[in-house]
């Protein structure tokens, strides 16, 4: 298993599937493309739908095409799908993370230079288990008025998420890793996960481990983030506290994320579809940028992932180009003209 590289394939022209979905997607990965094809990596693109359009040509919002297509390149980067709220579909990433077994999602948390934050010196990795707890979605009424939520917890994949972030950690030169639970009130769920969390800890004697309750941990990253290295948990905590730090750098729209599976990685924008400003060309492409970026890395383009991602930071501290979200009067496609704009200077 690896987090950064594909072995897909050895051939000089990669395959990457785009999932541009629906809202802003399509602005955005269109975007992120034009600044992928900038740096001179050489990237065959195979385009697939998804999202609530994608029902009336297959009577689902994920074209069946997809996961013989992933499973086939090993990568994908997938804009952002909407969701219905308490009804309709399942969700899509969801489905796309249990169908390849994408058990690991990452995201990274980081100030950058020039970028109005709440905080300096953040750098934080976030992963979060995919396939269990609260997000298995297995509910019932079991009496009129009361429902039932299963949280699914196992050793098996506690063990592998910890595992994993333990293995993130080396590889990057990370110090700590800290564990999050609520293991004194779900003290059977929560108190497994917490022992498989010290246990793979053993393994690992060069890394600092701790654990911290969930919303301890919360505050604790509001007060001082500086502390927190390589955080890992069950999918619920990870999604919130995942938002948290993304506060605390500037938006959801700084966050690169990933989800990784054995053979299959899938990069995406950390942020939702914002369909309230969809086709305005305001929508800011730098998260999935960023996750471009990461994928490039990924795929053992190392100097073609370095360029892009230093292009957008140099964008993003410039200032200059900066979509409205981020206080700024720019456009998608100002930003990404930019943005290939510092790569051909580079």
């Amino acid at each position: 298993m690896s987090w950064r590289r594909s072995d897909a394939h050895g051939d000089s022209m990669k395959r990457v599937v785009l999932v541009p979905g629906d809202g802003i997607g399509p602005e955005i990965t269109d975007a992120a493309r034009k600044a992928v094809d900038a740096t001179g990596a050489e990237i065959e693109w195979q385009l697939v739908d998804a999202g609530a359009k994608t029902i009336e040509h297959y009577g689902r919002p994920l074209s069946p095409k997809f996961f013989p297509m992933a499973r086939d390149a090993g990568v994908v980067l997938k804009g952002p799908v909407t969701t219905p709220v308490g009804t309709g579909f399942r969700s899509v990433n969801v489905t796309i993370r249990e169908r390849l077994n994408l058990f690991a999602n990452v995201r990274f948390a980081r100030t950058i230079p020039g970028v109005k934050a709440l905080h300096e010196g953040v750098d934080i990795i976030l992963v979060r288990e995919n396939t269990e707890g609260m997000y298995v979605g297995v509910e019932r009424e079991s009496t009129t008025g009361i429902v039932e939520s299963i949280k699914l917890t196992s050793a098996t994949a506690s063990k592998r998420i910890v595992r994993f972030a333990f293995d993130m950690a080396e590889s990057l030169g990370r110090e700590k890793v800290t564990a999050l639970h609520k293991a004194n009130i779900l003290k059977v769920g929560d108190g497994l996960f917490l022992r498989c969390a010290r246990e793979v800890a053993e393994e690992y004697p060069q890394i600092k481990f701790n654990d911290l309750i969930v919303d301890n941990a919360a505050y604790q990253m509001v007060i001082r983030p500086q502390q927190f290295d390589v955080v890992v948990a069950q999918n619920l905590y990870g999604d919130i506290v995942s938002d948290l730090a993304a506060g605390l750098i500037g938006g959801l729209a700084l966050m690169p994320g990933a989800n990784f599976g054995e053979k299959v990685a899938v990069f995406e924008a950390a942020h939702g579809s914002a369909p309230d400003i969809a086709g305005q060309g305001v929508a800011n492409p730098a998260g999935i940028m960023l996750s471009a970026a990461w994928m490039l890395t990924h795929m053992e383009l190392v100097q073609e992932g370095e360029d892009l991602r230093n292009a957008i930071y140099k964008v993003l501290g410039d200032g200059k180009h900066l979509t409205p979200d981020m206080g700024g009067q720019g456009t998608t496609d100002g930003f990404a003209d930019a943005v290939i704009a510092q790569l051909e200077r580079a």
